[in-house]
């Protein structure tokens, strides 16, 4: 059922992702499709946790400067901008899936980025209010923000990059 639902997101988007077409793609019925996944965000949050498990691996257990290994400065501006390059690429993902407020910062994805980020900050300055800082830090690469900037406004990609070494470069000093 996923991969017919990633196929149907390629091919025309995820803001177009039903679930009659899913399961018609799938060849099973449409009530198999509601009770595997609830509903249709429950499909699409599906979704966004296969490719963020990507993500996961790679700066989890992945090769330096973004894996271990690097030091804390290091891993934390690479963090950003393959946070920042994921998030590009499955944009139209991440934009129809998006979450209410009191639902966003709750989801298991966004619980092991803060985490990760609340880690490396904690090596960088023990004294810091980690856990704090790492739901700033994490704002700059919202979703919904960085569509903006990119979209609406043009920045560029290297630009929010950029952005983001010069944040973390602040915080390492």
């Amino acid at each position: 059922m996923l991969d017919a639902a990633t196929r149907l997101a390629a091919r025309h988007g995820a803001t177009n992702l039903t679930m009659d077409a899913v399961a018609a793609e799938a060849s099973v019925g449409k009530g198999t499709i509601f009770r595997h996944f609830g509903d249709r965000t429950g499909l699409l949050m599906a979704l966004l946790d296969r490719a963020e498990h990507q993500l996961q691996a790679r700066f989890l257990s992945g090769p330096p400067p973004l894996g271990p290994g690097a030091d804390p400065g290091a891993r934390l501006r690479a963090f950003g901008a393959a946070v920042l390059q994921h998030e590009q690429e499955y944009h139209d993902l991440y934009l129809a899936a998006a979450l209410d407020a009191q639902r966003r910062f709750l989801v298991p994805a966004y619980q092991v980025r803060r985490t990760h980020v609340a880690m490396l900050v904690r090596s960088l300055d023990p004294r810091a209010d980690a856990d704090l800082l790492s739901h700033a830090l994490l704002g700059y690469l919202d979703t919904a923000l960085t569509h903006h900037l990119l979209r609406q406004r043009e920045l560029g990609l290297a630009r929010l990059e950029a952005g983001w070494v010069d944040l973390v470069s602040r915080l390492c000093t």
